[in-house]
């Protein structure tokens, strides 16, 4: 996701946005709201995510990024860490043959280093299976942050200056966008954050420079392929000016 002044569509006559990245929440305010524990709105929440792959591919989304699991989320309880981290086990061993053979590429962004052995393993595993498919790109931000992921670039950077490998003069946006975690992924178009919540949550702060945000009331485990499609009827309402005149998203 390197570009440092716009998102991909910039400049084409795109009415569905290239790359689209959700912020999934409320899993837990839907099960409280029917009396269930979190960990059904969770399961729930999988379910969505099912559904919306699905929905995106058929509508012509080709990135699809998703907020799995924040690097903030390790302040949560241990036994709700637990049940999230059972989903994504069963989610890849039990859905990664699907995405495979509906041509779908998982990509993983996020901090690997101190999760447990298995977790990286299937991460690599998913990645590796799916890494020619060009359906559809599912980028899973798991124990991410924007802001580490961000000094991480420029941890890199300074230390190819302390070293004497770069000249701290070349160092520009576009040079920090490098060094991010999948810098060769287009800055999402359109971001949407269920739940009501206003906030990006330290979610690809960098990128989302100029996206186009859509907040919708609708808990994740209840976001089909409607919502979806709502959400992106607005973004292609709206006119994108990314700092000069107005570019049409849509025809």
């Amino acid at each position: 996701m390197p570009n440092a002044a716009a998102p991909a569509t910039e400049g084409s006559d795109r009415s569905v946005p290239l790359h689209v990245a959700i912020i999934m929440d409320g899993n837990g305010r839907w099960a409280a709201a029917r009396g269930l524990p979190r960990a059904e709105g969770h399961r729930r929440g999988v379910d969505a995510l099912r559904r919306v792959v699905r929905a995106a591919h058929e509508l012509g989304v080709l990135y699809l990024t998703i907020f799995s699991f924040s690097s903030e989320n390790w302040s949560r309880p241990a036994t709700e860490i637990g049940d999230l981290f059972g989903l994504l086990r069963r989610f890849i061993r039990n859905d990664l043959a699907t995405l495979h053979s509906d041509g779908v590429r998982v990509r993983v962004i996020g901090e690997r280093e101190g999760l447990e052995p298995d977790i990286c393993t299937l991460l690599n595993e998913a990645e590796e299976l799916t890494k020619a498919n060009t359906k559809l790109n599912l980028v899973v931000a798991f124990n991410y942050g924007s802001r580490q992921e961000i000094a991480g670039a420029a941890q890199r950077l300074a230390r190819e200056v302390a070293e004497g490998k770069r000249d701290p003069a070349s160092i520009d946006a576009d040079t920090l966008g490098r060094y991010l975690d999948a810098p060769d992924i287009p800055d999402p178009d359109l971001i949407i954050r269920t739940s009501g919540e206003l906030r990006l949550s330290n979610f690809l702060m960098w990128q989302a420079a100029y996206s186009e945000l859509v907040f919708v009331p609708i808990h994740w485990p209840d976001f089909d392929k409607a919502a979806l499609e709502s959400a992106i009827a607005e973004y292609a309402r709206r006119e994108r000016r990314f700092g000069g005149l107005a570019a049409k998203t849509g025809s």
